[in-house]
């Protein structure tokens, strides 16, 4: 790349004048990506789209990361502990939330047998996995049907899927009780 190539490709990308690209290449002798460093560094490059970062840590490259954690090369920005924490409760308070307004119905001959919200199937299934798996697909043997309800799970895609795993039941059922008469 020549040298007006990368004065443009910098002028593009820090929005900045002529000058002000030159001076950074030559500050840090062409590398277009430390001048990007260089000058976010003197407050003259804007901040990428999506409120990221350029950084030159580690390997003596730079990269450029968004604050979602995006990252255009190998460089990876690590949070403190503590944030990492925060996170991890955020994810399961949005969990929470999310699997309490949601519901799982259970119907068996049009008629609602019982309603339960999603947190407690997920809770069933991580602590009495063995026990709720072979219960769930026992009851489809004796004709209950189970739909979703909710902002979250109760799209027609995700009871198509139910509803599709209760026809396969009612058709073994079928052939079964076919080929025993």
């Amino acid at each position: 790349m020549t040298e007006l190539e990368k004065v443009e490709k910098l002028r593009e990308k820090a929005d900045v004048s002529f000058a002000e690209a030159k001076e950074a290449l030559d500050a840090v002798n062409g590398n277009v990506l430390d001048a990007l460093i260089y000058l976010e560094q003197h407050g003259k490059a804007t901040v990428p789209a999506g409120g990221g970062f350029f950084s030159g840590a580690g390997t003596g490259g730079s990269e450029w990361q968004s604050d979602t954690g995006d990252e255009c090369e190998t460089e990876r920005r690590y949070d403190s502990f503590g944030d990492m924490l925060k996170r991890f409760g955020k994810f399961c308070l949005m969990l929470v939330r999310k699997s309490s307004s949601n519901f799982l119905d259970a119907t068996r001959d049009g008629e609602q047998m019982f309603t339960c919200p999603v947190l407690f199937v997920i809770l069933f299934l991580v602590f009495f996995f063995w026990v709720t798996i072979p219960l769930f697909i026992i009851s489809l043997f004796f004709g209950f049907r189970y739909r979703f309800r909710g902002a979250d799970l109760g799209r027609d895609s995700v009871n198509r899927v139910m509803d599709s795993a209760s026809d396969v039941v009612d058709d073994v059922k079928k052939t079964f009780t076919d080929n025993a008469g």
